[in-house]
């Protein structure tokens, strides 16, 4: 294998607003992106996922069917992906698909469930399919969550700063990189994902993309401090969670009845702000890099700066766009594969050890 290889990386995230992919060339010194694609996810199997992301009647043939139809649009991304770089698909040594979460049960025995078959994305698209990343974290006894804190090191380290990396997506995750190396990684709680579902309930549409309406809300001090007493805020990491945690049943016992829905609005807003700061004020960066589709929201990263005590950047000042950072970590992990080079980070997730991730499914 030649040291400069070509690698698809596709993600969809806990928001399910899209599928996300990168063409990029890997090597060991650095990851660059050259090409990016988005497509919507059908609106059907949009709300199919999002329903199977929480206990209901006939999961597993329901499943079953986005799973294959989810593998399909997977495939549909890759081809456009190829065509909008006029690569051909031969140029490609293999893609690293995340698949769709819809349960993370991290824990003794614990599991992870991705859908998005990497058969049929393999059989269409004729390319090699790394995929399955989390797991066998799990079974050496970790979180299997986060995935990205290594490409973080990879990308964005940096022997003269201490920094941290925040992905903004649906669920809040930080990488801690001390002067190049990677010391600690975790989800650190919501950050789009109830700011979505609140938004969609009371304004319509998807979500607010600049954080205007949160903007023009108060703070309700009493629900805050309710929601900050969660538990998991106060676990020590390693730690993971996701939508099958933080969802609108977990938010409603909070609520009061007099309580103006865009007032809330920016209460949640806060409430990741706070939980980021809390999680990282220890570790005194120097500098955080911000990704994932909150890197948009304006009111977030104006909290953020304010209770963080720093600027809050994009990773683009350190060479890859905030969008496609995701995607780009599963093309590295692809890579990683490829290369037998170990993609966790025990001292991220809690594993045992250092492993080689996925599996590979063949045309």
């Amino acid at each position: 294998m030649s040291s400069e290889s070509l690698f698809v990386g596709l993600m969809t995230g806990t928001s399910l607003d899209g599928v996300d992919a990168v063409l990029a060339s890997v090597t060991h010194a650095g990851t660059r992106v050259l090409a990016h694609h988005g497509s919507d996810l059908p609106t059907a199997l949009r709300a199919d996922l999002q329903r199977l992301c929480r206990p209901g009647d006939d999961e597993i043939d329901r499943a079953g069917a986005c799973h294959r139809a989810l593998g399909a649009h997977y495939a549909d991304a890759v081809a456009a992906l190829l065509s909008k770089a006029n690569v051909p698909a031969d140029a490609v040594t293999a893609i690293g698909c995340h698949g769709q979460t819809v349960r993370h049960r991290p824990g003794d025995a614990g599991f992870s469930v991705q859908l998005g078959c990497p058969d049929t994305l393999a059989v269409r698209s004729g390319l090699p399919v790394v995929s399955n990343f989390r797991n066998k974290d799990m079974v050496l006894g970790g979180q299997g969550a986060p995935l990205a804190p290594r490409f973080h090191e990879h990308a964005f380290g940096d022997p003269r700063e201490r920094r941290v990396v925040l992905n903004l997506g649906g669920i809040a995750n930080v990488s801690l990189l001390d002067k190049g190396a990677l010391i600690g990684g975790f989800d650190t709680g919501p950050a789009n994902t109830l700011l979505d579902q609140w938004h969609q309930r009371h304004q319509g549409g998807d979500y607010d993309p600049r954080g205007d309406w949160a903007a023009g809300g108060e703070v309700i001090p009493a629900l805050l401090d309710s929601l900050l007493g969660d538990p998991y805020f106060h676990l020590p990491p390693p730690k993971s969670t996701g939508r099958e945690y933080f969802h609108q049943d977990w938010l409603a016992p909070h609520l009061g009845a007099d309580m103006a829905p865009r007032d809330v609005q920016a209460t949640l807003a806060e409430l990741t702000a706070r939980t980021v700061a809390e999680a990282i004020s220890g570790f005194h960066a120097d500098r955080l890099l911000v990704c994932g589709g909150g890197v948009h929201n304006r009111d977030l990263l104006n909290r953020l700066a304010r209770h963080c005590g720093l600027p809050a950047g994009s990773t683009e000042d350190a060479g890859v766009a905030p969008e496609w950072v995701e995607a780009a970590a599963f093309a590295w992990l692809a890579w990683a594969f490829w290369e037998r080079v170990p993609g966790n980070a025990p001292q991220v997730t809690g594993a045992g050890r250092s492993a080689v991730l996925g599996h590979l499914s063949l045309p």
